[in-house]
């Protein structure tokens, strides 16, 4: 793996104690041998911002709605958790306890045997008497190897089809197109509050390019481009206190 570090400046500390406006590194780790730490930085940067995009798109977008309730068999081939595995290991996890919950009270047991006896006394431990000593600890061991045994054999991965067969799942193109418009109203609301926030200053870019996104406009298509024409907003008028203006 190669690391790349990057110095940024520190927003949220401030400035040090001698001034300055303080820093702080950001490290990447990846495996990527063939790109420039250029190109590291800026896809590290790509995911940021698609994390961004889910998190405002479930805010103002609806990210989360089901947009069709058609419905498509799923894949019978694909490899699912197989419930089976998860009660195999807690079968498992039960008769390990019970083995050495036995192995505490066969010890207590021979150690109560073995214990020096009196002066004047003789203690007589036969084969007889520490195999009845060690019974219950030989039958939590057999206990436990079958437990492996019978965990061992279980697969952890199977096919749908033997896990819940007759699967439906939500049909993907709808969501799909929808996806598709939402992310290009993001494009575009993120680049025109970003061009107004630069070329003005304006500290409520993203409030003023919300109201300019609901107010009424003209869609105009010709030679393969699509041109969308938003009338002017009224002077003064308020921001839109809704979070889904962005919606339309």
């Amino acid at each position: 793996m190669r690391q790349v570090s990057l110095q940024v400046a520190n927003t949220k500390a401030g400035r040090d104690k001698d001034g300055q406006d303080s820093t702080r590194q950001i490290h990447i780790l990846t495996t990527r041998t063939g790109l420039t730490s250029g190109e590291v930085i800026y896809r590290m940067g790509s995911r940021w911002r698609q994390e961004n995009y889910s998190c405002y798109a479930r805010m103002h977008f609806d990210l989360d709605s089901h947009d069709a309730y058609a419905t498509t068999d799923d894949d019978p081939d694909r490899m699912v958790p197989n419930h089976a595995k998860e009660k195999a290991h807690r079968r498992l996890l039960a008769a390990r306890a019970g083995y050495e919950r036995s192995m505490a009270r066969t010890d207590a047991a021979l150690l109560d045997a073995t214990h020096p006896p009196a002066p004047g006394q003789t203690v007589l431990i036969t084969n007889q008497t520490h195999d009845a000593l060690t019974a219950d600890l030989r039958s939590a061991e057999a206990d436990l190897d079958r437990a492996q045994g019978a965990h061992r054999a279980v697969p952890t991965r199977l096919p749908l089809d033997q896990v819940n067969p007759g699967q439906q799942v939500l049909d993907t193109q709808a969501k799909l197109i929808t996806h598709a418009i939402r992310i290009a109203a993001f494009n575009i609301d993120t680049a025109l509050a970003r061009a107004v926030r630069v070329q003005t200053n304006y500290a409520r870019a993203d409030d003023l390019t919300r109201q300019a996104l609901t107010a009424s406009g003209d869609i105009d298509p010709h030679d393969g481009f699509l041109t969308v024409r938003l009338d002017p907003c009224p002077p003064g008028a308020p921001p839109p206190r809704s979070p889904n203006c962005a919606n339309t």
